[in-house]
């Protein structure tokens, strides 16, 4: 047994100090990580199609975002959202316009296959809103029946039932644009043959099923619907009171809104559509506004020898945060000089000025949160806030030690006024959980609220168990309450932000243990059984993120790194260190590592908005375990 152990200790240092030496590697000389940020063709597709709507094509970006096109088309013709998921029709219609723009015949190999895919699935008119969207900027899709969003919406106070600040961070970003892009209706005319006729059914006489008498007639979706119809009739009348204000008053609160890399909120879609309803507005491509945003895009585009490709958002102080905690926790010194110039790094993107969130915040909050991006002024977020400050706990910045300390304490007070009514955190915003307005017409593209979840709500308590609180502290308490009530009945938690109740139990059963709870209490145990009954055979941990739309395969799936990281920081934390369930579950990691020092992983294990847009974050495959590891390798000894 003796020999058994030194051998898994001396295997144990060896694969922890070659992690080490890997993040050593790709480390930035600036002092930060950043990882690819994977997610679907969709963003090459809509690159495409805002470049010619602009009028910016560079043929020769076109024809290596076309490679990279047809290298991720299925056999089946159609394109998915995630590795080793079905065809998505929405996804796959932007593809084949994308490929139709940018010259490809209809009658070539890939669009007859992708074609059929289409129609086979009832064509153009099957579409999520934001398709028919690009389709009518176009000429494609009637305007008339895309559903109506007036302008007008940017006046309604906060206090109102609707209004922009009700919509999560991401969703407001989008929609204010488009509430011009919706009001103006403009048309890019195309040649005839690329207006896609080949994707509408024989027997289409353009008009959309009214789906008004589906709904029962006392129901928000029935009076939503009968709005959207009044709205509609409003377009059309050659009066429209205050239109031209509330335009004016988009287009303001747009403007105000630009980071300093060119970005609208660190994100794909509302950074295109911004550009969009500025060039609709008349914005020349040599404005100011409009020539950094155009730029700043090159920066989020990978390009290669033969393909392009385009990331929805970078994650540097997300990667940033947990590269320093996998450092420390696998070993590494407090003052390493990796870890010290990551840390400076993170001091110096905290962020300093007001956002969004401050108008559901007492006006004498101090600002004071880190975002996910490089530059995202307007949107810090508790998750990215709450493992910064973590990380910083960990390090001594010597000089900078005192900043350190002020700026760790602004982000706690930060986070503390941002705890929602029921005790949670959101991501971006206080009490974001109006789910009425999922009943909106428009709302047909997935998360648009930002309620409280137990994963940032996990982050966030574990953060202030690190830093002295624990349950005797009413925000902890609170919190802790919260999560609570979120436990699912099989003992595992929902993983809002990853794949999935793997992802929602490994960030809860950490937090609990670092605010002093009783780790032997039943609730607990039903938790770390769910785990236990959740591994594979070879030892590891997987859940596919169709789990979300089937909580049936809830912890199933092929194993991959940081899912089986996720589920030994679960059981170490609730102290089942000499359980053969952990052992396996180390041994398969550590026979895992590839000869680099990190390990591959394929399935995309991070969430965006469940159900529709997921995430490869391609360090997830390396920090997680050597955390797990190192944190194992500490109860070892």
């Amino acid at each position: 047994m003796v020999v058994e152990k030194t051998l898994t200790k001396e295997k144990l240092d060896t694969v922890i100090n070659s992690a080490q030496d890997y993040l050593f590697e790709i480390q930035e000389e600036k002092g930060y990580w950043q990882g690819d940020f994977k997610s679907n063709p969709t963003i090459e597709a809509e690159h495409l199609m805002l470049t010619e709507f602009l009028g910016i094509q560079d043929d020769e970006q076109w024809d290596k975002i076309v490679n990279y096109l047809k290298r991720k088309q299925l056999e089946d013709g159609s394109w998915n959202i995630f590795p080793g998921g079905r065809g998505n029709l929405s996804t796959t219609i932007e593809c084949y316009f994308a490929l139709r723009l940018a010259g490809r015949p209809s009658d070539s190999k890939e669009l007859s296959r992708a074609r059929e895919f289409i129609m086979n699935r009832g064509g153009i008119p099957e579409a999520r809103v934001f398709t028919k969207i690009w389709l009518s900027l176009f000429g494609i899709w009637d305007w008339g029946d895309v559903p109506a969003m007036p302008p007008e919406l940017i006046f309604f106070p906060d206090w109102f039932p609707i209004n922009i600040y009700e919509f999560g961070s991401w969703a407001r970003g989008t929609i204010v644009p488009l509430l011009i892009v919706l009001s103006k209706r403009p048309v890019h005319e195309l040649p005839e043959e690329k207006k896609l006729p080949e994707l509408f059914p024989g027997d289409w006489e353009g008009v959309v099923k009214d789906e008004e008498d589906d709904y029962p007639l006392f129901s928000w979706a029935k009076l939503f619907q009968i709005a959207d119809d009044a709205l509609k009739y409003y377009h059309k009348l050659p009066w429209q009171p205050g239109r031209e204000k509330a335009i004016a008053k988009c287009e303001q609160w747009i403007l105000e809104r630009q980071e300093a890399d060119g970005s609208w909120g660190g994100i794909q879609p509302p950074w295109v559509y911004s550009l969009l309803a500025l060039d609709i507005l008349g914005y020349s491509l040599d404005d100011p506004v409009m020539e950094k945003g155009i730029e700043g895009l090159d920066s989020f585009s990978q390009e290669g020898e033969d393909e392009l490709k385009l990331q929805a958002c970078v994650s540097p102080v997300w990667d940033t945060a947990w590269g320093i905690i996998s450092l420390v926790e696998s070993g590494l010194s407090e003052d390493a000089d990796s870890v010290v110039s990551a840390g400076n790094w993170l001091l110096d993107q905290e962020i300093r000025e007001k956002g969004d969130w401050a108008v559901d915040i007492d006006e004498d909050v101090e600002p004071g949160g880190w975002a996910f991006e490089f530059a995202n002024e307007n949107y810090p977020d508790t998750d990215d806030t709450a493992e910064v400050v973590i990380a910083l706990s960990e390090i001594d910045l010597s000089e900078n030690e005192q900043e350190k300390v002020e700026a760790m304490d602004r982000g706690l007070q930060w986070l503390l006024a941002m705890q929602s009514s029921n005790g949670g955190w959101g991501a971006f915003d206080v009490d974001n959980d109006n789910e009425l307005l999922y009943e909106i017409p428009f709302a047909d593209f997935g998360a648009i609220i930002d309620p409280p979840t137990a994963d940032v709500t996990a982050h966030v308590i574990e953060m202030m168990g690190r830093m002295g609180f624990d349950l005797s502290d009413k925000p902890v308490k609170r919190g802790y309450e919260f999560i609570r009530e979120k436990q699912n009945d099989d003992g595992s938690w929902f993983g809002r932000w990853g794949v999935n109740y793997i992802y929602g139990t490994g960030s809860v059963l950490p937090a609990l243990k670092e605010i002093g709870e009783d780790m032997s209490k039943p609730y607990v145990r039903k938790a770390v059984d769910w785990i236990k009954e959740h591994q594979n055979e070879d030892g590891g941990w997987g859940e596919t993120v169709e789990s979300y739309s089937n909580p049936e395969l809830a912890g199933e799936g092929e194993s991959t790194p940081s899912q089986t990281a996720w589920s030994l920081i679960s059981l170490i934390a609730a102290g089942e260190i000499d359980d053969p369930v952990t052992k396996k579950g180390v041994e398969y990691l550590l026979e895992r590592q590839t000869e680099e020092g990190t390990w591959e992983e394929k399935n995309y294990t991070g969430t965006g908005f469940p159900g529709d847009f997921y995430i490869g974050y391609v360090l997830y495959r390396h920090y997680f375990p050597l955390i797990a590891l190192g944190r194992y390798q500490r109860e070892l000894e």
